[in-house]
């Protein structure tokens, strides 16, 4: 475990879809104030508070809402180096550690020395065609290429570090972090990586007389997967697919920036989360 962390300078954003999220926010905000800090306080999509953070104004960012907040703020902190406590307003919280009941009582363990920062890898995404680089992006949890509108699956070749390792005929193949392995890839059959680890992980999503096994490559793998079918999208964390073209290629590699995440007690909390929200939802509890 990583040396304690106290932050000195700290925002607070709020996911603007949730009402309730504002409403924590500014009570985080006064909360602090009274320890005698001036916390500013916004959506997590306010373009002003945006910069403050790519201007390395902040030294933690406190997102307040769900699953999706903390990947969207994963986006906006890595490449400034700004660690991330999430506050889970919302239905499941794999990445969040602090329910909306309990915040204060973490607050005062954080200025406790109690935390510590977790890294988690991500990855770098490059769309190219012909040659040309025509678009790169970041992941935490996972890169998707798939079938578009049609329901045809697609014909997908992967290459790993120049060498073809398998092709398949899928739905599409999910190329995952150890973040995103109890995401989309876990719901795809994948198997549960430790968050810590910096492998890739690839996950074909409903296989046709293919390869239907996940694999796991090891750190530092370049990924390769060039489309051999029209009609297909690639998509990043969730966010509006990109069409891709037949014979375009997707790069997926470790990224040069790193997730840092503001955590409390023992790493094994990460086993104690996943358990929790997997029997829940096997047992039909409501989300």
């Amino acid at each position: 475990m990583s040396s304690p962390f106290i932050p000195k300078r700290i925002v607070v954003t709020a996911y603007p879809k949730m009402p309730q999220a504002f409403t924590e926010a500014e009570a985080m905000s006064a909360f602090l104030k009274d320890k005698g800090m001036d916390v500013p306080v916004g959506s997590l999509y306010d373009e002003e508070l945006r910069k403050r953070v790519k201007d390395g104004e902040f030294d933690m960012l406190i997102a307040v809402g769900g699953d999706g907040s903390v990947l969207r703020a994963g986006h906006l902190c890595a490449p400034s180096n700004v660690p991330i406590l999430g506050v889970n307003l919302g239905r499941l919280g794999f990445l969040i550690q602090i329910d909306r009941k309990e915040w204060r009582g973490y607050f005062d363990r954080l200025f406790s020395g109690e935390a510590w920062i977790e890294n988690r890898m991500m990855l770098r995404a490059e769309h190219i065609r012909a040659g040309e680089k025509i678009g790169a992006s970041l992941a935490l949890n996972e890169v998707v290429v798939g079938r578009g509108q049609y329901l045809r699956p697609v014909r997908l070749s992967t290459f790993v570090d120049g060498r073809e390792l398998i092709s398949y005929v899928a739905d599409g193949l999910i190329a995952a972090t150890a973040t995103g392995s109890t995401a989309y890839a876990l719901a795809a059959g994948g198997p549960i990586l430790p968050p810590e680890l910096r492998n890739i992980l690839l996950v074909p999503i409903a296989p046709h007389l293919s390869v239907d096994r996940a694999v796991v490559l090891s750190e530092g793998a370049t990924v390769g997967i060039v489309i051999k079918s029209e009609n297909a999208v690639f998509s990043v964390d969730g966010q509006p697919p990109t069409p891709i073209m037949e014979d375009d290629r997707v790069n997926v590699t470790a990224a040069d920036v790193t997730a840092q995440f503001v955590r409390f007690g023992n790493p094994g909390y990460f086993y104690r989360n996943v358990t929790m929200h997997i029997n829940e939802n096997s047992s039909g509890v409501p989300q």
